[in-house]
Order: structure tokens, then C-alpha cells, then sequence
């Protein structure tokens, strides 16, 4: 059935122009109905399941398409021009494929070829569950309070999940978690079936952008998996970006640019779709006090300028880092933090423009450009968040260790 789906598409889907054109279109259509609802954007994941996209970036070896990270942006990039919480769901499942896949993987290789083959063969979605009530981000340091007790042929899971982007359709949850051993916990990843019993979703995700991202709280009770669901477990000194061989190392390295670049492409996209719409509306408004529309006015020639020059810069960036990524050379921790930092610090400002040229009519619910800012928003949120980013890189510019 894989071979049946990856058939349909080019050797690279993202010189599919068409294709792309017609799916940023599509998703369009039906992005402010999402927004207002939001309710999990089910539609838009069978059509990506219907063109193969969802097991895009799947090992070839699994049935998938192995894509380079240039040719998941440009997928990712329609997507997200179109309706950025599908595109963040599809992001976060890319990056466990990418992860999951690796040659040097930890994961059972049993549980490898399943996760991913159920990504090409069914559309099936995996997000990792990290975010706690307490701990906040594990990208901050500590230990989970989700616990994993080992009982029988069994691990018992228990705790409290935040932000599980996507929950609503996932079918395979990596949930991060620590055995319950006192004196030395191991922590890392447990693979658990979305539909085992003990999962209870709290519907509690009522946000300001991304609305679609179905990003609800899940309590996790009592929940039983096989032992060897315990899928990647290490001393909590082990997950550290430095800690590990050489292979860990630039693992690490290459996941994180994954990221960045992946989440860089969707905000980036989030604003090029906020100018796409107001270069439109500026053509089209001609007040009669103008006599002509207000793309005449050099003040207004100017913002659009400083918008433009923005986004290239955004593009010049994101296109960068991917050559390298693809290249085999991930750029260093601090540079990827960088990267994100001014990409999607300048989508923001590209945004915040738009606003000011658009007045009242930017802001009105009926015209799109209010819910591309606030979806551009989110990307200060993202892991790593601006205070860590300039914190590295101030202390790398210094000389100053951690």
C-alpha cells in the first residue's frame, strides 16, 4: 500500500508546484472555520495522507519518502501558507520520524518499522509528550513528575501532560517520563498507544493563535504498556546537547536544526501569507479621498519594502542553515537558537506592519490578517524560548561557561 501512495508523487514532492499551490489553496479555504472552532483539522490530514505526505520524511527503508530537510520545508511551507496548525501538527510527527529513523536510533528496531510504517501506510500521527504542570519544558532541566513503574511484563504510566499538540488525531504518543527507582531514575521516552485505556484528554487549550493545534492536557492513569515500549532510557546527566559519544553529539545537533529550521518555515509562511493578503488588499482599497488605491503612496511603498526585506532575509537564513543541515554539517546549538530567534522575530514584525498600513480593516475578524498575527505569536513559545537563546549566545560571545 506504501508503494501505492509514494507512486503518486515525484522522487521530490516539492517540485510538485501544483500540487503545493493546491494544497496551500485548499487549507486556506477552510483556516478561519478551524480558528473559530477549533476543532482538529481532520480534512486537511487526509488529503496529506491521500498525496503521501505524511510519511514524507520516513526512511526510505520504511516505505517512506526520505525527504531532505529542503524538501520538507517546501511541503511544509505550502502547508503552513495555508493553515498553520496543520502544519505544526505535521511538524512536530516529522520530527519523530526523523528522529525515530536515524540509523543510530535507540528505539526497538520492531518499534521503529511500526511507528513508521503506520506513518506511510495509514497517515498515523506520533508526537512526544514532554510538558508538565510543574516541570514546564524539560528543555530547562529536572525531572519529570510522569512516572513509569515497572510491574510485572508491564510498565505502569502515571502523570500529567501539557501542550500535546495534535492529541486529538495522534496514534502513537512518546511520552517522557522517569522509572520510579529512588535512588538512581532513568528518564527518557515510553511509547504509548493513543488508545490505551487509562488516557484521559482535558480539553482545556483555548489559545490565542494556532487554535486547530488541539494542544489539550492528557492525565495519564494507570496507563500499561509492554517493557519494551520503554523505548530510549538513560541517566538524566545522559540526555544532556554535550553528553554521549561523538554520534549522540551531532545527533543532537542535527535534530535540534530540524527543528528550528522546520519551525522557522512555518511562521515564516504565516507571514508570507499576512503579505500575500495585504499586498492584495493595498491594490484593491482606493479611498475617495486618494483618487487612487493605496499602493501609490510612498509611505506605504516603504513599509511594504521593510516587509520584503524581512522576509528575504528570513528566506536567505532558513535556506542557509538547510544546505548545511543537508550538507551533513549541522550549524552548533547556539547558531540554530539564533536562527530562530530572528526568523521568527522578524515574521512577527513583518505582521506588525501589515497591521499598521491595514488600520481597522487588518484588524477585523472577517479579513485574515488578525489571525496570522496571532498566529505568528506563537513562535515565541517554541522551545528554545528568546531569554535562552540570547543567554548562550551572550555567554558564548564572553567566553563564560554554564
Amino acid at each position: 500500500m506504501s508503494s501505492q501512495v509514494l507512486r503518486r508523487l515525484p522522487a521530490d514532492p516539492a517540485t510538485d508546484a501544483a500540487l503545493l499551490a493546491r494544497l496551500s489553496a485548499l487549507f486556506a479555504e477552510t483556516a478561519a472555520d478551524h480558528d473559530r472552532s477549533g476543532a482538529f483539522p481532520r480534512e486537511n490530514f487526509a488529503e496529506l495522507q491521500a498525496q503521501g505526505l505524511i510519511g514524507l520524511v520516513a526512511p526510505q527503508a520504511h516505505g517512506g519518502g526520505g525527504a531532505s530537510l529542503a524538501a520538507a520545508r517546501r511541503v511544509l511551507a505550502a502547508v503552513a501558507w495555508g493553515e498553520p496548525a496543520t502544519a505544526l501538527i505535521l511538524t512536530m510527527s516529522w520530527l519523530q520520524q526523523h528522529a525515530i529513523g536515524r540509523t543510530d536510533s535507540r528505539w526497538p528496531a520492531h518499534l521503529r518499522e511500526r511507528v513508521l510504517r503506520d506513518a506511510v501506510r495509514e497517515g498515523a500521527l506520533i508526537n512526544a509528550l514532554r510538558v508538565e504542570p510543574v516541570l514546564g519544558s524539560p528543555a530547562r532541566g529536572g525531572l519529570p513528575a510522569t512516572t513509569a513503574r515497572r510491574e510485572g511484563a508491564q510498565w505502569k504510566i502515571n502523570g500529567h501532560k501539557l501542550y500535546t499538540t495534535g492529541i486529538e488525531g495522534l496514534t502513537w504518543l512518546a511520552v517522557w517520563a522517569r522509572t520510579d527507582d529512588e535512588a538512581a531514575p532513568r528518564t527518557g521516552f515510553f511509547l504509548v498507544p493513543r488508545g490505551a485505556p487509562g488516557i484521559r484528554v482535558v480539553a482545556s487549550w483555548d489559545h490565542l493563535g494556532l487554535r486547530a493545534s488541539g494542544s489539550h492536557e492528557v492525565l495519564f492513569e494507570e496507563v500499561a504498556i509492554p517493557l519494551d515500549h520503554a523505548v530510549d532510557l538513560r541517566a538524566p546527566a545522559e540526555w544532556a546537547p554535550d553528553a554521549g559519544s561523538q554520534t549522540d553529539i551531532d545527533a543532537h545537533a542535527t535534530q535540534h536544526a530540524w527543528m528550528v529550521v522546520l519551525l522557522g518555515t512555518l511562521y515564516d509562511a504565516a507571514a508570507r501569507a499576512a503579505r500575500d493578503w495585504l499586498v492584495g488588499f493595498l491594490n484593491r482599497r482606493a479611498p475617495s479621498s486618494l483618487g487612487a488605491s493605496l499602493a501609490s503612496l510612498l509611505r506605504v511603498q516603504e513599509h511594504v519594502g521593510e516587509i520584503e526585506a524581512l522576509l528575504r532575509s528570513n528566506r536567505v537564513l532558513l535556506d542557509q542553515a538547510t544546505a548545511e543541515v543537508d550538507a551533513g554539517h549541522a550549524p552548533a546549538a547556539t547558531d540554530s537558537g539564533l536562527l530562530k530567534y530572528t526568523v521568527t522575530n522578524n515574521a512577527i514584525r513583518a505582521v506588525e506592519l501589515a497591521l499598521q498600513l491595514t488600520g481597522n480593516h487588518g484588524l477585523a475578524r472577517q479579513n485574515p490578517l488578525e489571525r496570522h498575527y496571532r498566529d505568528v505569536l506563537c513562535s515565541r513559545i517554541h522551545t528554545p524560548q528568546n531569554d535562552a537563546i540570547l543567554v548562550g549566545a551572550g555567554k558564548a560571545a564572553l567566553g563564560v561557561r554554564s
